[in-house]
């Protein structure tokens, strides 16, 4: 099978072709960025795509990282998936974040726990934890450093993500042995294409986690906001 990977959901714009069953992708390309994800994504698919035997003749299945991350970032990359899926008529996968960030960190054996932390911004994290088998024993949720410190136990802790320096020090203050092994803002597309290879689409519905609400509110009905603006 050989799949592409998309990923837009964090301060980065990614995409890949690996084949199942090789280690190294046949093409990728990754650029950091906080804006411009809509206008970057689709020449830079087009360049993953077109670099490979068969473009996009050749792609048996799309994985899109589907959060928790930007609301824009994550439709951007949603809405492209989905595109691209329909017009070949192939199956389409969403991958989490979280899960993307430690998988280089759990695909292997491990001892410890692997605990993935995206920088929600006013100490929160969006966090989600993974014991030595792989399993998940903290489901992705969003919550403060301090809480998400006692949500993971007593360690060791190994620590990913962009969230990961807000933990350590609480970790630290706490007793708790944990250690920085990445701090990475945005997965590596490989592993975002390894997740979505073995992923079933029955399982992994490719639409939104966001775990939060929006910042920005939709404005109510038009005479209900009148009734609050001054005169």
């Amino acid at each position: 099978m050989r799949i592409l990977a998309i990923d837009t959901a964090l301060p980065a714009v990614s995409a890949c072709v690996l084949d199942s069953g090789e280690s190294e992708p046949l093409a990728r390309e990754s650029a950091p960025m906080e804006r411009g994800h809509a206008e970057a994504l689709l020449p830079l698919i087009t360049r993953v795509v077109g670099a490979v035997d068969g473009g996009f003749g050749s792609i048996d299945r799309v994985a899109v990282t589907v959060g928790p991350g930007s609301f824009t970032g994550i439709r951007i990359g949603l809405s492209a998936a989905q595109g691209i899926a329909l017009a070949r008529k192939i199956e389409l996968v969403g991958v989490s974040t979280l899960a993307a960030l430690a998988a280089p960190y759990i695909l292997e054996p491990f001892e410890d726990v692997v605990a993935a932390a995206i920088d929600a911004r006013n100490g929160q994290v969006f966090i989600a934890a993974y014991g030595p088998d792989g399993r998940s024993v903290l489901a992705p949720r969003r919550m403060g450093a301090h809480e998400a410190l006692r949500a993971l136990g007593d360690g060791p802790l190994r620590l990913v993500g962009s969230g990961a320096a807000l933990l350590e020090p609480q970790a630290r203050a706490s007793g708790v042995a944990a250690r920085i092994v990445d701090t990475a803002v945005a997965p590596d597309i490989v592993f975002v294409a390894r997740l979505g290879l073995v992923a079933n689409p029955a399982d992994a519905p490719a639409r939104p986690f966001y775990l939060k609400a929006p910042d920005a509110k939709p404005l109510e009905r038009q005479g209900a906001e009148a009734a609050t603006l001054p005169a």
